[in-house]
């Protein structure tokens, strides 16, 4: 499939559209700024509580006057802009495909030879958020503002967070086994005193995942017995996606003797080359929120583990090998928050930080085409394939007049192969002006030695708002899953008799705008999607697990100073009284109930509305998906009014059994 990298099909109708935006943009700026001057944010009134000159009030009664003389000077340019613009949008192409290509050990071609469908099997990281990148005045309505800046704050902290390393850590220790969240959250990779990235020593060997493991855990000199401290990258994997520390515990634990057989080694953060999928020219700021050097990281990321300075500078592995049980105890303590539970089968913890790793990122309400190219140059420091801009405009066959594209965003490391949008016809109201719909994308993950290609889908979907309108989004459900399975269909290369395809799995993601505990969304609660795929965070229709919590911010509190950064949001979030105070929780319908009060009589964690669903059929037989890891991400504090969540998923392939 031809991917489409511009807007129209020639230079000659981008050139007219080009112009008739040009017409049309000074007023839709003006206007949007006139708009906005009336809506101020809890940020704004409390500047203006702080400041006894008024001087933000004084501006706005100058400008607004000036605002809009020049809106009505611009009205005629608009028309005639508009009158233009309108007719060729039917020309248009559904989305923008745009590709930085990476010829490092990070790049979309180096990550298809590390799997070759053999093995144990391989992980894959997905994550997605609402970033409510709307124009500024529609913004404010949910109290953010400032779109185009968020933009490029919110691509900083997710490269920043995504790309760092995983860190393993074992834990030998009889009577501890608490698991620290720094594993795929928070660690960064070690550096000198000089800022440097440096060389990862002997005892910090690289491995494909995260895991934490006590005395009754897989031992790490057991990897080395399968041929993982010989250097070379295992199958479904590369050695140099994370780090493992070994603590030692009180009966004499130390690092295993295994480990010593990557001293030589160098890590792919290392003073090598650049960080793992950064580009050459990226190099992280102190001021770069979400790094190191910020404000808002994390506690926990500022535990380093520091191997050149511990060894003098020499970087001897037996120099550093004495520091390292010291330095990763400090980790334990300082971060010691996630814990496994014995009825639960994978990790689950409210995060800092988005994963280290991460392979597949979908967004939603990246409604603003200047925030969407601001975004876009951001990610792709860390992911090769983006695609953005998605949606049609204007008057499309039977759906309304839309004005906003679909708000849909989708970046990946691994090359994209195929890819479908489809617009929802029954939105209404004020979701009907934007183009809401389902993006549907077929990406390649490994090949086999028989040169049969493993393939992924992930499909990334935005429903209808409204809430009363649950039949609607019902509809849309249903939609959803007719167009997956003729996207699947139209798609695949492969038959029973003649499998050229490995399908390893299948992914629903994004804002479905109804929740698992609310009485009034029990229509959706109960929709065949989730007989189809596996909802992690769920036990049943209106029944979700105990440790999850509510992926929508109770907008009134976004800048309170116990949540304006990640760490602090992170902490209020672990806390029952602190979820009751800053997340949305359902609706009430008594007359009256005030907010605040509801809250103290409701019980659960807030509304999830951020769902990410997996399917466990139609993959290659005997494969199987499992989740590994599940996190609420606090990285995007201040920024939008969402929880992005994340999703670790382990492809079996079955020979581990055999």
């Amino acid at each position: 499939m031809v991917l489409y990298t511009a807007p129209f099909p020639n230079s000659c109708l981008s050139a007219l559209h080009a112009v008739s935006w040009a017409l049309l943009f000074p007023c839709y700026w003006l206007a949007d700024r006139l708009v906005a001057s009336f809506l101020p944010t809890t940020y704004e009134k409390r500047q203006r509580a702080d400041d006894p000159c008024y001087l933000q009030l004084l501006c706005t009664l100058l400008f607004t006057p000036v605002y809009l003389a020049l809106l009505v000077a611009s009205l005629p340019f608009a028309f005639v802009g508009f009158l233009l613009w309108s007719p060729l949008q039917s020309a248009r192409r559904p989305y923008i495909y745009s590709r930085l290509e990476d010829k490092g050990p990070a790049g979309g071609a180096a990550l298809l030879s590390e799997w070759k469908g053999t093995g144990p099997g391989k992980s894959f990281c997905f994550a997605t958020a609402n970033l409510c990148l709307l124009p500024d005045s529609l913004a404010r309505l949910n109290n953010v503002f400032n779109t185009q800046a968020r933009a490029k704050e919110i691509g900083q902290r997710i490269r920043n967070g995504a790309s760092r390393p995983q860190i393993k850590i074992y834990i030998d220790s009889p009577t501890n086994t608490s698991i620290s969240a720094a594993s795929f959250s928070s660690l960064v990779s070690p550096q000198g005193s000089d800022g440097v990235a440096r060389a990862v020593p002997g005892s910090i060997k690289r491995t494909a995942s995260v895991e934490y493991k006590g005395d009754g855990g897989r031992h790490p000199s057991d990897e080395a017995a399968n041929g993982l401290a010989s250097g070379d990258p295992a199958e479904g994997g590369s050695l140099e996606d994370a780090c493992i520390v070994r603590i030692g515990g009180d009966e004499g634990g130390r690092p295993p003797e295994a480990d010593d057989a990557t001293a030589g080694g160098q890590a792919r953060n290392g003073a090598g080359g650049a960080p793992q999928g950064q580009t050459p020219n990226h190099s992280q700021r102190d001021g770069d929120s979400g790094s190191l050097g910020s404000p808002s990281a994390s506690r926990e990321s500022l535990v380093k583990v520091r191997a050149a300075a511990d060894s003098g500078g020499s970087g001897e592995p037996g120099a550093t090998n004495s520091k390292l049980p010291y330095k990763a105890s400090g980790v334990k303590k300082v971060a010691a928050r996630k814990r496994r539970h014995p009825d639960e089968a994978f990790d689950h913890e409210v995060s800092a930080f988005f994963p280290a790793n991460l392979d597949f990122l979908c967004l939603q309400e990246v409604f603003d085409k200047r925030a969407a190219a601001k975004l876009k140059d951001q990610l792709h420091g860390y992911f090769e394939y983006i695609l953005y801009d998605v949606g049609v405009y204007g008057c499309q066959g039977c759906c309304s007049f839309k004005c906003l594209n679909s708000g849909l965003f989708f970046a990946s490391r691994y090359p994209i192969m195929d890819v479908a949008y489809h617009c929802y016809p029954n939105g209404r109201r004020s979701d009907g002006l934007a183009s809401k719909g389902a993006l549907f994308l077929k990406v390649q993950v490994g090949s086999t030695p028989q040169d049969q290609r493993i393939v992924g889908y992930i499909s990334c979907t935005h429903l209808h708002a409204l809430p009363e309108d649950s039949a609607i989004r019902c509809e849309q459900l249903d939609l959803l899953q007719d167009w997956l399975a003729d996207f699947r269909k139209s798609t695949s290369s492969s038959s029973t008799a003649n499998p050229e395809e490995l399908v390893a799995f299948d992914v629903i993601c994004g804002d479905f705008n109804f929740d698992n505990c609310s009485s009034d969304d029990k229509l959706e609660q109960q929709h065949s999607l989730f007989t189809h795929y596996k909802d992690p965070c769920r036990l049943g229709p209106g029944e979700e697990k105990s440790w999850v919590i509510g992926t929508l911010l109770d907008t009134d509190n976004l800048y309170d100073e116990e949540v304006c950064t990640p760490d602090n949001l992170q902490k209020v979030l672990e806390s029952e009284e602190g979820r009751r105070e800053y997340l949305a929780f359902p609706t009430s319908k008594s007359p009256g109930a005030g907010q605040k009060g509801r809250k103290d009589l409701l019980k659960g964690n807030g509304r999830r509305i951020d769902y990410m669903l997996y399917a466990e059929e139609g993959l290659c037989p005997d494969w199987k998906a499992e989740v590994e890891e599940f996190s609420f991400i606090t990285q995007l504090s201040g920024l939008t009014d969402h929880l992005p969540v994340a999703m670790r998923l382990m492809v079996s392939t079955g020979e581990e059994e055999a």
